[in-house]
Order: structure tokens, then sequence, then C-alpha cells
């Protein structure tokens, strides 16, 4: 009879699958929940404490330029008049103010030679030695280059070349070979020497020292002539270094005869400005990223992520003492942040007085640098609490590592109760389905009996009547019989 159960549900009337669904939900759902609630959580608190460790990262690389005085006590250099020179400076330069005047500039060697009726005419064969200072390399033509034009792109080409380019110059009276130099100073001159071949070459040889001038020296090398207050000096470039330290002058044209322009090194004290408001912005999000990470809502009934971390409230600890000390070895400059108008404000983020701060920098760089930099400057110490977090194996790597841990563990857990939620819902479903199969085999009893008693009540009822019919009718033929014999 079971064999007539085709679908689950089908003995009872009851829908099996729906309650063992619930059933399953219910025996789950706490470790469910628990289990999702561990999660979220441990995923805010990642996701948290990535927020932290981006703007820690940010705020960092903000301490480099303060940490250094060197950096931080910046130069300018200012040139009067710029189509003279201009100049710039770096730390370790004296502030002062200088008269240069340029003489003359350097420049580099240039060689033309004859005009020649085509640069697609031979030229000739050979070897061409060219010099430039004391570097030098040789070129062989032979006929499938012995152009004007071939030349050029030979020596171009060549490997090793000195520095010497060369070009092919076109006017009314033909074409011509022209050779630059590509560094000045006297000492870069130019020399072209030729061996074997057919001779053609000796059209293009230079060497003034042995007498040989077939090109003519359009430019001759030169060093740069200039005065600095009245001092003479020369220069190989035009980028002159060395002459007064921590400066470079880049010279741009000879000046009028005796009227020197004016250099002026000094402070760049809005370089300075700069690299501290940077500082001071990128502290302000780090303070309100911590707050937001940190704080409760009472309005909201909501709670930041970490709300009562100790890594974070460690933190803050440590970098509000950073913040607020004072060096007292500072004696006759800024000895706190106060003093270069940064304060903190009730909320938590620190503001900058631009005018106070102009003017710690302008009564002493070096004090400001020492306030910020050095061995013990809070830029140093900020720097070092920073590592302490964000390097390769630092504390937010451990923590980062024990909340990963922490969602492992979760998904171990969640598989591992799916797998006993399956078995659960596996073994109920088998329960309901034998109940089920149970009651089908009921019913068909039932019905089986009902059909039995049925069709009993039915022959016994039709049996009695035909019974009585029979009877009545002999009792009239015996009432008839016994009043006819009377």
């Amino acid at each position: 009879m079971s064999s007539v159960i085709s679908s689950t549900g089908i003995g009872s009337g009851l829908d099996i699958n729906s309650i063992v669904t619930s059933l399953t939900s219910a025996f789950g759902g706490p470790e469910t929940n628990a289990l999702a609630r561990r999660k979220t959580a441990l995923t805010a608190q990642v996701s948290a404490f990535g927020t932290f460790q981006s703007a820690l990262s940010t705020f960092q690389a903000t301490l480099t330029n303060l940490q250094n005085p060197k950096t931080l006590a910046g130069r300018t250099a200012t040139v009067a008049d710029t189509t003279i020179a201009t100049a710039t400076a770096t730390s370790s330069a004296v502030t002062g103010t200088y008269a240069v005047q340029v003489n003359n500039l350097a420049s580099a060697a240039s060689l033309a030679s004859k005009a020649f009726a085509s640069a697609t005419l031979a030229v000739g064969t050979g070897a061409l030695t060219l010099k430039l200072g004391g570097q030098s390399t040789t070129i062989n033509i032979d006929s499938s280059n012995n152009t004007l034009g071939g030349i050029a792109d030979a020596i171009n080409g060549a490997i090793g070349n000195p520095g010497i380019s060369a070009s092919i110059l076109t006017t009314a009276d033909g074409a011509r070979l022209v050779l630059s130099g590509t560094s000045t100073g006297a000492a870069n001159t130019i020399t072209v020497t030729q061996s074997a071949g057919d001779g053609g070459l000796a059209a293009l040889a230079y060497d003034p020292v042995n007498k040989i001038t077939n090109l003519t020296q359009t430019q001759a090398p030169a060093d740069a002539s200039f005065t600095i207050n009245g001092y003479a000096a020369t220069s190989p470039s035009n980028v002159v270094s060395g002459v007064i330290g921590g400066v470079t002058l880049n010279l741009q044209q000879p000046t009028a005869a005796n009227t020197p322009t004016t250099l002026t090194v000094g402070n760049d004290t809005a370089g300075a400005q700069t690299a501290i408001g940077t500082f001071v912005t990128a502290l302000n999000g780090l303070q309100t990223a911590i707050h937001s990470l940190t704080s409760y809502d009472a309005s909201t009934s909501t709670a930041g992520a970490l709300l009562g971390n100790q890594t974070l409230l460690s933190f803050q600890r440590q970098l509000s003492q950073i913040l607020g000390q004072v060096n007292t070895s500072n004696v006759n400059g800024p000895r706190t942040l106060t003093d270069l108008g940064i304060t903190a404000n009730p909320q938590g983020t620190y503001d900058t007085n631009s005018v106070t701060l102009g003017n710690a920098l302008s009564a002493s760089v070096g004090s400001v640098s020492q306030l910020l930099g050095g061995s013990k400057g809070i830029a140093t110490q900020l720097n070092g609490l920073a590592n302490e977090y964000i390097q390769a194996g630092g504390l937010l790597d451990a923590v980062n590592h024990g909340l990963q841990a922490g969602l492992s563990d979760v998904a171990t857990k969640q598989a591992d109760l799916t797998a006993r939620l399956k078995v659960y819902s596996a073994t109920l479903t088998q329960e309901y389905n034998a109940m089920d199969t149970a009651v089908a085999l009921l019913k068909q009893s039932q019905t089986f009996l009902t059909a039995e008693f049925n069709f009993g009540s039915t022959s016994s009822g039709s049996s009695t009547s035909t019974s009585s019919g029979t009877g009545l009718g002999s009792g009239t033929l015996n009432t008839g019989s016994a009043s006819a014999g009377g």
C-alpha cells in the first residue's frame, strides 16, 4: 500500500517541506544569528582599522619635510634681473646679497665646411677621426656614405660619438657640413683629421695645432666669465655651482658694462609654511577619523566600530602627549606647537594662526626646525609613533592578523553549522515522511474497512426484506386455506 504515496505530505496533508525548513531554521537560528553578528562586527573592525591606517599613513607622509631641519629651513635665491641670470639655493646656502656681473657666456665650438654644389655629391672616402675635448671616435667613409649627407649621418650615428652633432646647411652658394659641439667650455675644442682613402676627406679636416684649417670655426669654445661682488670667476658651463655655497646660477646673457644685477639669498618661509600647513591638515584628518571610529551618537544609539578599542585609545594618549610637549632646550625660539600658532580646538582638531607661524619662521627658521626636527623633535617622535603602528609586523599588522583569524574561525563554524543543519533537516524529513506513510496506510485501511462495513450492511438489509415478504405470502396462503377448510 505504501507504493501509492508519490508526494511528500500526500498521506497527512501536511506541507512537510515547510515544516522541516521552519524547524531547521528555529534549531540553528540562535547560532546562525550569533555567527552573523560576530562576522559583521569583525568585518566592521577590519574596515575601521583600514580607515585608521590610511589616515595615519597620510599623516606620516607629511612628517618627512618637518623632520629634516635642512629641508624645513629652505632658502630662496632671487636675481633682480632674470634676463641676466636665475638662481636656486639649498638649505646650506647662507642668507645674503651678492652683486653678479656676466661678461660673457660659455659657448660650444662650431665648424663649417666650404660650400659644395650638392649634399648628394661624393666628397671622398677614407677615415675621419673626430675629437671633442679629450674624447674621440673614428668613422669609416666608403662609397655607401661618401656624400656630404652620408657623412653627416655617419657622424650622428657613430658609436662612441664624443658629443659632436652634424648637420647640412644649404644656402644660395651651396651645401655645407656644420659640426657643433654639445658641450660648452674652452677645453671642448673640435678637431677633425682624415686618413687613407682617396684623399677627398681632407676638405673636412680641421686641426689648428698642426695648421690644418679646411673647416671654418664659426664659434670658438669658451668658458663663461663673470664676477661675484667684483671677484672674477669662470665656468665651462652656464650652469654655475660651487662659486657661492649652496647656490646654483643659471647665466642667461652678458650684462652691460659695470652694471651688475643683484642676487639675494633668503629664508624660504613660504615653503616652511606650506609644509607645516600640510602637516596640520593631515593631523586634523587623522583626528577626525579617530573620532568617527570611536564615538557614540546618543541620538541614534550608534557606536563607532572601534568604540573603547584599546589600540586606538593608546595611540590617542601617545599622540596627545607628543603634540603637547614642551621643548625646554629651545631657549630662544618656539618651545611648543602653540608658539607656532598651532592650537587645539574643542572639536579635537587643530587651528593654525598664519601670522604667528610667519613671525616664528621669520625670526628663526632654525629654531622652528629644532622644535619639529632633529632626534628629539616633535615630527621625529610622531614618525616613530606612526612606525610602531603601520610598519610591517607593527601593531596594526598584529591587530589585522587577529581579526582575520576571527573571520576564518567564523567561516569554519558557519560551515560546520551548515553541515549539522543539513543532517538535522534530512533526519526531520525522514521522520515526517515515515509519519506521512503511516498516516496514508491508516487512511487506506480506514477506506477499506469503511467500504467493507458499508457492503455488509447493504447485504444484510436485502436478506431481511426478502424473508419478510415470503413469510407474509405464506401466512396469507395458510390463512386462506384455513378459511377454506372451515
